[in-house]
């Protein structure tokens, strides 16, 4: 038995819970989930279909992107969870789709603004949609520089990628990350949710004003934080 068999348990768990949360069609998206001891990680491989992956067609690589366990290609997206992983030591999981309304914003270039305390009860800023890649990038190592597309942005607004575990990139798709695989998929599924609200909200009423800073401040505070007191822990 593979030595990596519990992580690819994992990450095909994880995996399919995209489509049985509707975050993703065919083989629209990944999941991922570290093993940072011994620097590799399992990934979705390549243009499998959901209804036929199997955990043992999950594909371990390490942080330089040579595969370290598995027959099948891993996801074209590979590069960029490796670059990630390499460079925010945090993160233990990472989850990218092309959920309808979260790519319907970052089709049109834009940051998702706080509308809503759904929004603030899991951050207090907008969702950031990192700008059109520029064309060298593009021309170069893409998948390799979509996680630095990421990472630059991140440092441009001041933005801290443990407070803030989504991202929008333009014209491409949501990426969402966290400390496990199994939270980086609940903020895919919020990121989708939270999209579509502020898609119907804006539409409803174009212009439609932002949450109260008051508001987006004691929501986020009442479920994170020293002094948080949603929920039973």
């Amino acid at each position: 038995m593979s030595q990596y068999q519990a992580l690819k348990q994992t990450c095909y768990d994880a995996n399919m819970q995209l489509p049985a949360l509707g975050l993703v069609l065919f083989t629209f998206g990944n999941a991922s989930v570290v093993d940072r001891e011994n620097r590799v990680f399992a990934i979705k491989p390549s243009g499998v279909p959901y209804v036929a992956l199997r955990p043992e067609d999950i594909v371990i690589v390490d942080f330089d992107n040579r595969i370290v366990e598995g027959t099948k290609r891993p996801s074209s997206d590979t590069k960029t969870h490796a670059v990630l992983y390499k460079h925010w030591a945090h993160i233990g999981g990472i989850v990218h789709t092309h959920s309808t309304y979260a790519t319907a914003w970052a089709q049109a270039q834009l940051d998702i603004p706080v509308l809503g305390t759904t929004h603030a009860d899991h951050l207090t800023a907008d969702v950031p949609c990192a700008p059109p890649m520029a064309d060298d990038m593009i021309a170069g190592d893409y998948e390799h520089e979509t996680g630095w597309q990421i990472m630059n942005e991140f440092t441009r607004r001041g933005l801290a990628p443990d407070e803030v575990e989504m991202v929008l990139l333009a014209n491409h798709a949501p990426f969402t990350w966290g400390p496990t695989v199994e939270k980086a998929v609940y903020n895919s599924a919020v990121l989708e949710e939270v999209a579509r609200m502020a898609y119907l909200s804006s539409t409803l009423r174009p212009g439609v004003p932002r949450l109260k800073d008051a508001l987006i401040k004691k929501h986020y505070e009442r479920k994170h934080g020293a002094n948080s007191y949603y929920g039973q822990s």
